[in-house]
């Protein structure tokens, strides 16, 4: 992997902390950040010692506070469309990945942070978290799928709120709403319990991980039978070797060894 000027990188055991450290821009993403983050998500795709990865940003006041609306002012109507798309091909590696990854939302979470936050297969927030897509008071709307996600996880009506007066909402009512798991009271604690789902994540069976990402994603898929979906993971599942180590280990009363084969 390339020197990363705009992430950092760190581990605990086997979850991979990716932190955006751009503090004095509040963690802004700009395009070199959206490149950087995807050749990361990309190497955790093949890198089967990695269980779990939290994206966070650097320092206490944003994860991220936006996109760069620097690089907006040479947006024009032939040109946004591909840096549309390039943003959302980065955000759907990351909710196709069969890796868990959790957002670790300290502070703002505004524009491409919430729509990054919403890529995350899980979300933990600090009390202090905000979140909003303020497109409209720009003149535009979410570009990197936020339109679409703020939508399935809190519902058309609260959606058409929040993407229509660009209002943010506080920790709290993001627990409220579901578009958070947890809530704790601060950097710290919401590091804590990401690790601790990641950590009990990855205490089950890898492949069988995957493939519930596949399912659950498929419920948003319009394209694909979703039970279909998951009657084919189930039988993959069923043909490997951490099934019949599951179920030896559930007959003999002890705790299963999966090897993700």
């Amino acid at each position: 992997m390339a020197d990363l000027q705009n992430l950092s990188l760190s581990t605990n055991g086997s979850i991979l902390t990716v932190t955006i450290n751009r503090e004095s821009k509040l963690n802004a993403l700009n395009t070199d950040t959206i490149a950087e983050l995807k050749e990361v998500i990309q190497s955790v795709y093949d890198d089967k010692d990695i269980s779990g990865v939290i994206i966070t940003g650097a320092g206490e006041k944003a994860f991220v506070a936006g996109a760069d609306i620097g690089e907006f002012s040479e947006l024009n109507e032939m040109n946004a469309r591909k840096f549309s798309e390039e943003g959302q091909e980065v955000f759907q590696l990351i909710e196709n990945c069969h890796t868990p990854v959790i957002a670790l939302v300290n502070g703002f979470a505004l524009g491409g942070g919430c729509e990054l936050a919403m890529a995350c297969h899980m979300r933990v927030a600090t009390a202090n978290a905000r979140f909003g897509q303020p497109e409209v008071n720009l003149g535009i709307l979410p570009g990197y799928g936020g339109t679409q996600r703020l939508t399935h996880l809190i519902g058309k009506g609260r959606a058409f709120e929040y993407l229509m007066t660009g209002d943010m909402m506080d920790a709290n009512q993001a627990l409220s709403y579901g578009l958070v798991n947890y809530t704790e009271v601060d950097k710290e604690a919401a590091m804590a319990k990401a690790n601790d789902l990641l950590e009990k994540i990855s205490s089950k069976a890898p492949i069988a991980i995957g493939l519930v990402v596949d399912c659950v994603n498929a419920v948003f898929n319009q394209d694909e039978n979703g039970y279909q979906t998951e009657a084919n993971a189930f039988a993959r599942c069923c043909g490997t070797d951490d099934f019949k180590e599951g179920a030896a280990a559930f007959m003999e009363k002890r705790k299963p060894e999966f090897k993700g084969e």
